[in-house]
Order: structure tokens, then C-alpha cells, then sequence
């Protein structure tokens, strides 16, 4: 079997690290899958809407990365994995899975994706998607009200109570681990270049 290569984008809520996953895929299209950290959140049925809403989903104890580190495992492997899925409204996991199939690139997505050295020791090239702390949050206020049905002081809550607290300190510190800085996510046209480059050059060697 092919060689898989896995990438790892990371960086804080925000940054830009959606805009360059979006842009492997119109680039590549079949030969690009992506796993996202976030619908690995932890499942917690049997807690009330209320308590869920008040957890810290920005600490790295709120995310089920060792099932991700196994489904990266069978990825490479050449088995399929069932995702999966994270419902944001009611701040909880669903019933339903998504089936990720072995493609010969796989993007892992999330914030926190550094801060597990055994989770780094799948990846072949580790991005960090950075930008100023003013710009992250409006970004993020705009997603949260618009896509995820929060309202605005619930947003700028969470922000100060937990987001920005936790990104200093573990999103910032686990940018030692990645192998390239991107400043300004996917409007930074050179580095998405590059970075399209070298995926063109995996799937080109794999060819031959």
C-alpha cells in the first residue's frame, strides 16, 4: 500500500487554520481526508445541559485524543475509522459517526493537536496557523453567533473565562512542536504554496 502522509494544522480558535484545510482540499480533492479534533470532544450523556454548557473545552483533558491517536493508527494502516461527531448546540457528542476512509493525504485539524507528543509522532508535516490574539477573537464571535447559535456575551464569556487563559497555556507553548509557523493562515498565499508543493510532491512520488 501507498504511503499515507499526515499533517497536522493547529493554532489558535480563529486563526485561520480552517481557510488552509479548505484550500488542500479544492486543491486535491479525493486524495485529501480530514479528521477534526473537535468531534473528539468526550461524550457526557448522562450530565445536564446546563453543567455541559460550564465545562472547559478548551483544556486538553476535554478531548478523547487517545481514540484519535487509534483512528489515525488504522488510517495508516489502510482501515477505514468511524468518526465521531460533536453537536455544538448541545455542547455534547450525538449518535452518529462519519466514515473516514484511508486517502493518501490526511489533514488532523484542531487546537490543541500539539500538546500530545504521542499524537505529533503520527505526523509528517506539522503547521501552525498564527494571528494576533484581536483578530482571532472577532473571528471567533462571528463564527460562534452565526454557525453555532451563541450569543455574543456567552461567546466573550467563554473567551475570557477559559479560551484565553488555556491558549496561553497549552495552544502558544505547543507551537515549539511544529515544523512550519504560518502567520495569517490561508490568506498567507506563499506558505499555502509551499505547503501545496510538498503534498504535490507526496502524491507525485507515489505515482511513480
Amino acid at each position: 500500500m501507498s504511503k499515507i502522509m499526515v499533517i497536522g494544522i493547529a493554532g489558535g480558535t480563529g486563526s485561520g487554520k480552517t481557510t488552509i484545510t479548505r484550500r488542500l482540499i479544492e486543491r486535491f480533492g479525493g486524495d485529501v481526508s480530514v479528521i477534526h479534533h473537535d468531534n473528539y470532544y468526550k461524550a457526557h450523556h448522562d450530565m445536564p445541559y446546563e453543567e455541559r454548557a460550564l465545562l472547559n473545552y478548551d483544556h486538553p483533558d476535554a478531548f478523547d485524543t487517545d481514540m484519535l491517536i487509534e483512528h489515525l493508527k488504522l488510517l495508516k494502516q489502510g482501515q477505514s475509522v468511524q468518526c465521531p461527531v460533536y453537536d455544538y448546540s448541545i455542547h455534547d457528542r450525538t449518535d452518529k459517526t462519519i466514515t473516514i476512509r484511508p486517502t493518501r493525504v490526511i489533514v488532523v485539524e484542531g487546537i490543541l493537536i500539539y500538546e500530545n507528543k504521542e499524537l505529533c509522532d503520527q505526523m509528517d508535516i506539522k503547521i501552525f496557523v498564527d494571528a494576533d490574539a484581536d483578530v482571532r477573537i472577532l473571528r471567533r464571535i462571528v463564527r460562534d453567533v452565526r454557525d453555532r447559535g451563541r450569543s455574543l456575551e456567552s461567546v466573550i464569556n467563554q473567551y475570557l473565562s477559559t479560551v484565553k487563559p488555556m491558549h496561553e497555556a497549552f495552544v502558544e507553548p505547543s507551537k515549539r512542536r511544529a515544523d512550519v509557523i504560518v502567520p495569517e493562515g490561508g490568506h498567507n498565499l506563499v506558505a499555502l504554496d509551499m505547503v501545496i508543493q510538498r503534498v504535490r510532491a507526496h502524491l507525485e512520488s507515489e505515482e511513480d
